[in-house]
């Protein structure tokens, strides 16, 4: 994983963590030891599905820029096939609160996707080579 792709991992994570634990907290008091369970659980799902996706793509750069889209595209449905096997296979659970998982899966998806953009903006990457652009603009002159 190369430096900018742990720096916007970092960026993303550590806010989702702690939005993560005030998600936690706040299921406490509203759904009890259940709701808490849930949205750990919610918490732990975001947490990891995310990880891989960045961890993926940032693999795939390593490989070839072009599979970078393949990466994201594949991890993006990986995941969701995933959530549709955990979703029916966790269907008639009672063992946690159900609703405080799902909550805290969607405010946790909106946190990390946020703190990635904002990560992403801040980490200061270039997107063209500027060694290969003199490059070109030198073969241009007569």
């Amino acid at each position: 994983m190369q430096s900018s792709d742990a720096r916007i991992l970092r960026g993303a994570a550590i806010p989702s963590g702690l939005a993560g634990l005030a998600v936690i907290a706040a299921a406490v008091p509203l759904a009890g030891a259940k709701g808490a369970l849930g949205a750990a659980l919610g918490t732990v799902v975001v947490l990891a599905f995310f990880t891989i996706s960045v961890v993926a793509v940032g693999y795939a750069a390593r490989i070839s820029p072009q599979m970078m889209f393949a990466a994201a595209v594949f991890s993006y449905l990986g995941k969701v096939l995933a959530m549709l096997v955990l979703v029916a296979a966790l269907d008639g659970v009672t063992l946690w609160n159900t609703k405080a998982f799902a909550w805290s899966v969607i405010v946790l998806t909106l946190v990390w996707v946020v703190a990635e953009a904002r990560a992403a903006m801040k980490n200061k990457t270039l997107s063209l080579d500027p060694a290969g652009a003199a490059g070109v603009a030198r073969d241009r002159s007569p």
